[in-house]
């Protein structure tokens, strides 16, 4: 966790939340981050009493424990830091490499080698179009996170495609609800047997619960959104498989991007 004085250079202005971009100087280093302060947050009905920044952070906790020492971390670093509009989630930003698309758009059944399909539909100009996703472990493991996490809002923005080929996850301040509602683009997979870094990443994370990842998360979420977590974990090792849309509710946040 960096700390220092932290000076705003913009708004993210398409942010559903007040959404800031800084600098954050420690010492002589100084890091570009993401501010979003917890004043700036609007209520959601279906998160009644959530602190979106304090969902955000635990994410990062979860993506640490997950990729142990052997898988990349999912998350660019994440904390609960003061700025100038108070205390806030504050993120190193991650600069995405304009020429590679994780998820993209492409014609309707012109699905290119080495991507997934998800869905299909109709672009503003009455196009037939396809949603699909590369076919690669990093964003395979983005997937496993997401169930684990119940993440209701893996748009295909909310991935960024890092120049090493890295692949972040943003933006998961609507996760670790007690029910389940996991919306995402990344449903290539669905149905397909886990595998054992998978295996052995999900039950990293569950040995944590027991350990120093509850203590990490308890200050951050409620018992229940915890006690849910470990269920999941639990259940996605029971069956041993990715998750699959289970029907009680929409399974792509909308818009997609």
């Amino acid at each position: 966790m960096l700390t220092g004085e932290m000076e705003l250079h913009g708004r993210v202005m398409p942010a559903s939340n007040a959404t800031f971009v800084g600098t954050l100087r420690d010492g002589g280093t100084a890091t570009q981050v993401v501010y979003k302060p917890i004043a700036g947050e609007r209520p959601l009905w279906d998160f009644p009493g959530a602190v979106l920044a304090h969902r955000e952070v635990a994410a990062f906790h979860v993506a640490e424990t997950f990729a142990g020492e052997s898988l990349p971390v999912l998350v660019p670093p994440t904390w609960l830091g003061d700025g100038p509009h108070g205390e806030g989630m504050v993120q190193v930003w991650a600069e995405p490499d304009p020429d590679q698309s994780a998820v993209t758009i492409v014609p309707e059944g012109e699905v290119p080698a080495g991507y997934l399909h998800v869905f299909d539909g109709i672009d503003a100009r009455d196009r037939d179009i396809s949603l699909v996703h590369e076919d690669t472990p990093t964003l395979r493991q983005m997937a496993v996170f997401d169930a684990l996490v119940n993440n209701a809002d893996r748009k295909g923005g909310h991935v960024l495609e890092m120049t090493d080929g890295r692949r972040l996850g943003v933006d998961h301040g609507i996760a670790f609800h007690s029910e389940d509602k996991l919306r995402t683009v990344l449903w290539g997979w669905a149905g397909q047997p886990l595998t054992d870094d998978e295996l052995e990443a999900v039950l990293r994370v569950r040995a944590g619960l027991g350990s120093t990842l509850h203590d990490l998360l308890a200050p951050l979420l409620g018992p229940l959104e915890i006690d849910c977590l470990a269920r999941r974990c639990d259940r996605l090792v029971g069956r041993g498989v990715m998750p699959v849309p289970r029907g009680g509710g929409p399974a792509i946040p909308w818009p997609p991007f």
